[in-house]
């Protein structure tokens, strides 16, 4: 017998099918059910983020890459995003919750304890301010401006064309 050689062959078989095409990565059943289940936008506030991978990068029609590149630089791009995600809120979601909801909660303390006072004291104050306004124009301003009226009213200007 001798030595025998045995060619080793390695190949990826990816079906179409399980490629995801949604921009996300390819998840467990079950991890999918769980994201099902939890609506964490509800309001669309960041539905400009949904971002795929033909969103980002897309070749013209004429010049196309090997298409075993282009699948591996899809998954390397999908991979890259879910996991730099996950590690960048696993390290600053906590910490900007907190600071997030100081500031949020400094700001209704301002707004409930100071500035609705304020502008409920100004809403109140305002009629006898308006009150003594008035007065004060009637007083003051309205006798001034009659009076120059009363000055301007003598000027007549006649136009004659020689």
């Amino acid at each position: 017998m001798g030595l025998e050689t045995e060619k080793a062959d390695t190949r990826i078989f990816m079906d179409d099918d399980n490629f995801p095409r949604s921009g996300g990565p390819a998840l467990p059943e079950a991890e999918k059910c769980a994201e099902d289940e939890l609506e964490r936008d509800p309001h669309g506030l960041n539905a400009h983020l949904q971002l795929g991978f033909e969103d980002v990068i897309a070749e013209p029609e004429l010049t196309h890459s090997f298409d075993k590149v282009w699948i591996c630089s899809h998954a390397l791009f999908e991979l890259s995003k879910y996991l730099i995600y996950k590690l960048l809120t696993l390290v600053l979601a906590i910490p900007l919750a907190l600071a997030v909801g100081i500031v949020f909660a400094a700001l209704s303390c301002l707004h409930i304890w100071i500035v609705v006072p304020f502008v409920k004291t100004c809403l109140m104050v305002l009629p006898s301010v308006q009150t003594i306004w008035k007065s004060l124009t009637d007083v003051f301003v309205v006798p001034f401006f009659q009076s120059l009226g009363r000055c301007f009213a003598m000027v007549n200007i006649r136009l004659d064309q020689e």
